[in-house]
C-alpha cells in the first residue's frame, strides 16, 4: 500500500479530496434539512451523521494541507467516516431489497458512503491519534448512538421502521468495531510521515 503514499500526499489530491468532501457535507447537510427542522435543538449536533463525519476529514485534510495533524479530529474522522460509511451502504441496500427499487440518487449514496469508509482508512498511517483521542472519539461515537437509539433521533427510512431495534443493534456493534479497527491501525501500526508533494 506504500507505493499509493506519493499520491495520497499529492498537494492537487488533497485540494480535490478537499472540495470534494466539502461539496459532499453540504449535500449531507441539505439531505437532513428536513429532519433538522423537526429536531429538538439539543440533539441537533447528533442527527446529520454522514455530513458531519466528512466535516471532521475536511477538517483533518485542512490540517494536512497546513503541514499538521490534528489528532483529536483526525480520531472523530476515521471512527465516525468508517462507522456512517458502511452504516448507510447496509442501510441503502436494506431499503433496495424492502421496495426493489433501483434509483441513481441510492446509487449515489452507496458509492459516496463506501467512499467515506476508504478514505478515512487510507490517511490512517498518517494520523497522530492517541489513546486519549480514541477515547473522546468513543464517547462521541457511543453517545450518538445512544441519541439515536434511545432518544430516536436516527435517519429515517419509513420502510425500515420495523427493524428499528436490529439496526440499533448493529450500528452498536458498527461503532465498536470503527474503534477497534481505528485502535488497530492509529495505534498499534508503525505510522508515517505525510509529505505533501506539489
Amino acid at each position: 500500500m506504500r507505493w499509493l503514499y506519493p499520491v495520497l500526499g499529492n498537494r492537487q489530491f488533497l485540494w480535490l479530496l478537499l472540495i470534494v468532501n466539502i461539496l459532499g457535507t453540504i449535500y449531507g447537510y441539505i439531505w437532513y434539512g428536513w429532519q433538522l427542522r423537526e429536531t429538538p435543538a439539543i440533539f441537533l449536533p447528533f442527527v446529520p451523521d454522514s455530513p458531519t463525519a466528512s466535516l471532521f476529514f475536511v477538517f483533518v485534510l485542512i490540517a494536512f494541507l497546513l503541514g499538521k495533524n490534528w489528532p483529536l479530529l483526525e480520531a472523530l474522522a476515521i471512527v465516525t467516516l468508517m462507522k456512517y460509511g458502511i452504516w448507510a451502504v447496509v442501510m441503502n441496500f436494506l431499503v433496495f431489497f424492502e421496495t426493489g427499487e433501483q434509483q441513481l440518487t441510492a446509487w449515489m449514496l452507496i458509492f459516496s458512503h463506501a467512499a467515506m469508509a476508504v478514505e478515512g482508512l487510507l490517511y490512517a498511517p498518517f494520523y497522530r491519534i492517541k489513546g486519549w483521542h480514541l477515547a473522546a472519539a468513543a464517547i462521541w461515537t457511543l453517545h450518538n448512538d445512544v441519541i439515536d437509539y434511545v432518544f430516536f433521533m436516527l435517519p429515517r427510512y419509513s420502510m425500515l421502521d420495523q427493524i428499528t431495534p436490529q439496526i440499533g443493534y448493529f450500528t452498536f456493534w458498527l461503532s465498536i468495531a470503527s474503534l477497534l479497527l481505528t485502535y488497530y491501525f492509529c495505534l498499534r501500526e508503525r505510522r508515517f510521515e505525510l509529505k505533501i508533494r506539489q
